[in-house]
């Protein structure tokens, strides 16, 4: 099975200029940027509730509390949310005006419903056709997030919790290797 393909900087730069352009900005942006920073699947995005990263008094949470019923797995798990994160979230809040309601979709249809993560996937796929990105998919992002993360050093064990897998060998399915890594590799030597 052909893996989605991870992007580029530069490509992840031309993605968010498509979404910027487009109806439902502020939505579409932060559904792709919760697969890029956090590491979501698209079934865990398209579940979430502005309750589980916010506060009771507005505030973004440092944690976001993924329950069995909405992961892949069916295991609990949690999700660091990082200062880049941190300030998409309160962006998308201030394009909602601030206040939301706890048990309200974090994104949500033109019909004002919550996505189903087959519906959120193909937006996803359509937001990457958009922009160009033959072999982007809805999984893009997260493989983008296990790969640059193993690429800066972190622990594969870590990768692996934070990614909600039970075996390593999965997580290394994810990681992209390319030309310039393995040069970069036996330069250490």
């Amino acid at each position: 099975m052909k893996q989605a393909r991870v992007l580029t900087e530069q490509e992840q730069k031309r993605l968010l200029a498509v979404i910027a352009q487009g109806r439902h900005a502020a939505r579409n942006r932060m559904a792709v940027t919760l697969s890029y920073l956090a590491g979501l699947r698209v079934g865990e995005i398209a579940a979430l509730t502005w309750g589980d990263l916010l506060e009771s008094n507005g505030a973004v949470r440092d944690q976001i509390r993924l329950s069995a019923e909405i992961t892949k797995g069916g295991h609990s798990r949690v999700v660091f949310v990082n200062d880049r994160l941190r300030k998409e979230i309160e962006r998308y809040l201030g394009t909602l005006g601030g206040s939301v309601k706890a048990e309200r979709p974090l994104l949500v249809t033109q019909k004002r419903t919550a996505f189903s993560a087959n519906t959120l996937c193909q937006l996803m796929g359509q937001l990457y056709a958009q922009a160009g990105l033959d072999g982007a998919t809805s999984h893009s992002g997260r493989r983008w997030f296990i790969t640059k993360l193993a690429h800066s050093g972190v622990s594969p064990k870590v990768i692996m919790t934070l990614a909600g897998h039970k075996h390593l060998t999965t997580t290394q399915r994810y990681i992209e290797v390319n030309d310039e890594l393995m040069r970069a590799a036996v330069e250490i030597l």
